[in-house]
C-alpha cells in the first residue's frame, strides 16, 4: 500500500470515471478494481471479439484476445494477465513482458511492488517468471509459492519427481520439495504446502513426512517435532516461525516449541500486533463454535457460522474481526459484536488512534460504510473498503453511485 500521507485528503467529492458510459460502449464490462488511494479505477471490457483494458475510462494502447485478473500494485501500477495468439504474459501499465507462455496465473509481488512474479506453464512443465524472466527450473507441477516482502527470496512448493498415473507407491516415497530462488532442494516429502518467504532469505513450509505425520521445514531444515496436522506457517517480526498445529488438540507453536498452553478444537490464521508482541487467531472452542483468541485467551462470545481473520489496532491493544452467526454478518470488536447486521461484511479498519472502527457492509442489497456500529447515511451500487486519514478525522470513500459514476470522496468521519 502506498503512503497515505501523500494521498489527497481534502474534504470533498470527485468523479473519476463514468462506468455507465463504458457499459454503453462495450458488450461486456467486467468487475472493476480500484487503487488504494482511490485515484484510479480499472476494468477489462469486451467488444468485437477483442478485450481492452481501461483506466479511468481510457484504454491501454492495443487490444487483446483476453485480459483478466487486473490488480493495482503498490505505487498504483496496474497489472493484467493478457493473451494474444494463444500466448499469455503479464502487462504492467500497458507494457507486456517480452516472454510468452502457454498459460500464466496467480501473480504476486513484493512489498514495494517492484518484484512481480507469476506461475507459468509451457508444454508439460511448470515454472515461475520474475519480472518477465522465467526460472530455468521446469517441473512437473508447482502447487503454490511466496515472495518475500523485500522481493529477494521466492520459494515454491514443487513436484520434483515426475510420477506415472496412479503411482501411489512413488507418491508415498516422496515426490515434493521446495525450490528457493530457482534452486531445487534435495529433500523429498510426501506433500509440501503453504511455502512462505521472509526477508533475509528465510523460508518455511508445511510438510507431510508420513501418512499421519506432519511438521515444518524452516530454512530447509525439518523441525524435530511431529504433529497430527499443521496449518500455514507465518513469520513474527523477529523472524521466528509460528504455526497452528494439532498435537492432542490445536495450539500455537513457535520454532518447534509450544507457545500457547490451551488446546482448541481448531486454530488457524494467527495474526500479529504491529509491534509483533501480541498474537490473535481464529479458534474453535468446540464443533460449530468459533471465536478469536488473543494471547491464548478466547473471547467470551462465539459464532456458529464463521469468524474471519483478526485485525489488530495500530496500538496493538484492540482486535476486531468479521463474524457470522445465525446467517447474519456482523463486526466484532474486542469480543463484542455490533448491533448492525448485514447480508455481508468486509474486514474492519481501525483509525490511526485505534479509537474508531469502520467497515464496508452490504445491507438489503446496498453497500454502505458503518462507523462504530452506526450505518452511514449514503448507500452505493458498489463500494470498496474505507481508509482513515492520517489524523483520523476523515474517511476515504471509493464508490460507484446511483448514476453509475465512480466517485472518490473524502468525508469527515462523523458525516459518513
Amino acid at each position: 500500500m502506498s503512503d497515505k500521507a501523500n494521498w489527497d485528503w481534502e474534504v470533498g467529492k470527485r468523479t473519476i470515471a463514468d462506468i455507465g458510459q463504458l457499459r454503453t460502449q462495450f458488450t461486456e464490462v467486467h468487475e472493476p478494481v480500484v487503487s488504494d488511494d482511490g485515484e484510479k479505477i480499472a476494468t477489462s471490457a469486451y467488444e468485437d471479439e477483442e478485450y481492452s483494458v481501461l483506466v479511468n475510462g481510457s484504454a491501454w494502447e492495443g487490444t487483446f484476445d483476453r485480459a483478466w485478473n487486473l490488480r493495482f500494485l503498490p505505487g498504483n501500477r496496474l497489472l493484467a494477465l493478457i493473451n494474444n495468439d494463444d500466448e499469455w504474459t503479464v502487462a504492467l501499465d500497458g507494457v507486456p513482458w517480452e516472454e510468452r507462455f502457454e498459460f500464466i496465473w496467480n501473480p504476486a509481488w513484493s512489498r514495494d511492488g517492484q518484484t512481480v512474479v507469476a506461475q507459468t506453464k509451457s508444454g508439460m512443465d511448470y515454472s515461475l517468471a520474475i519480472n518477465g524472466k522465467p526460472w530455468e527450473s521446469a517441473l512437473p507441477s508447482i502447487r503454490e509459492y511466496s515472495v518475500s516482502p523485500d522481493g529477494q527470496t521466492i520459494v515454491a512448493a514443487a513436484q520434483a519427481v515426475r510420477l506415472k498415473e496412479a503411482d501411489i507407491f512413488g507418491f508415498m516415497e516422496g515426490s515434493w520439495s521446495l525450490v528457493v530462488n530457482d534452486v531445487l532442494d534435495e529433500q523429498r516429502f510426501i506433500n509440501v504446502w503453504k511455502p512462505v518467504a521472509g526477508d533475509g532469505g528465510k523460508t518455511a513450509a508445511e510438510v507431510r513426512l508420513a501418512k499421519h505425520s506432519f511438521s515444518v521445514v524452516e530454512d530447509l531444515k525439518v523441525w524435530s517435532e511431529r504433529f497430527a496436522q499443521v496449518w500455514d506457517p507465518v513469520y513474527r517480526q523477529s523472524g521466528a516461525v509460528l504455526v497452528p498445529a494439532n498435537k492432542g488438540g490445536w495450539s500455537l507453536f513457535e520454532g518447534d516449541k509450544p507457545l500457547w498452553s490451551r488446546k482448541f478444537t481448531q486454530l488457524w490464521h494467527p495474526r500479529f500486533s504491529p509491534d509483533g508482541q501480541r498474537i490473535a487467531a481464529i479458534v474453535a472452542l468446540k464443533l460449530g463454535s468459533w471465536t478469536i483468541a488473543v494471547d491464548d485467551q478466547p473471547w467470551s462470545a462465539s459464532w456458529d457460522d464463521v469468524v474471519l481473520d483478526p485485525i489488530f489496532s495500530p496500538d496493538g491493544q484492540r482486535v476486531a474481526a468479521t463474524v457470522r452467526g445465525d446467517g447474519k454478518w456482523q463486526i466484532a470488536v474486542d469480543g463484542q459484536a455490533w448491533n448492525t447486521t448485514a447480508d455481508m461484511a468486509w474486514d474492519p479498519v481501525f483509525s490511526p488512534a485505534s479509537d474508531r472502527v469502520a467497515a464496508k457492509m452490504e445491507i438489503d442489497g446496498r453497500y454502505t460504510i458503518v462507523v462504530d456500529d452506526r450505518p452511514g447515511s449514503t448507500s452505493y451500487k458498489a463500494l470498496w473498503s474505507p481508509a482513515f486519514s492520517p489524523d483520523g478525522k476523515a474517511l476515504l470513500v471509493r464508490a460507484i453511485d446511483e448514476d453509475n459514476q465512480y466517485v472518490r470522496a473524502v468525508v469527515p468521519v462523523d458525516k459518513v
